[in-house]
């Protein structure tokens, strides 16, 4: 069973950094496409950045884009987020999500088969 877990979130001072971890389990990886996604108070679900597990090209939003940055790690089976230059608007619980059979690297939370529970991000300004 495909489980995502999570972790790295935290309060920080805008301007500071933050890298959040997924830990994949269940299987492998390969052919997935392995994504973030985030959620404000009284806001829509909403794409941050996503990677192709094989190959590893990558694609963010354009909201954070140059500060946001996806990776991973194939022997730790684990998809990171690297965020900089944290601004006060990036506060939101923070999801990763896995989409098993992706015909293309969705933008769109409903593709996407498996979710994490969320870290919570706040950023103080």
């Amino acid at each position: 069973q495909v489980q995502l877990a999570e972790s790295g979130g935290g309060l920080v001072q805008a301007g500071g950094s933050l890298r959040l971890s997924c830990a994949a389990s269940g299987r492998t990886f390969s052919g997935y496409v392995m994504g973030w996604f985030r959620q404000a108070p009284g806001k829509e679900r909403e794409f941050v950045a996503a990677l192709r597990w094989s190959g590893g090209n990558t694609y963010y939003a354009d909201s954070v884009k140059g500060r946001f940055t996806i990776s991973r790690d194939n022997v730790k089976n684990t998809v990171y987020l690297q965020i900089n230059n944290l601004k006060p608007e990036d506060t939101a619980v923070y999801y990763c999500a896995a989409d098993r059979n992706p015909l293309l690297t969705s933008r769109i939370s409903y593709d996407y088969d498996y979710w994490g529970q969320g870290t919570q991000v706040t950023v103080s300004s």
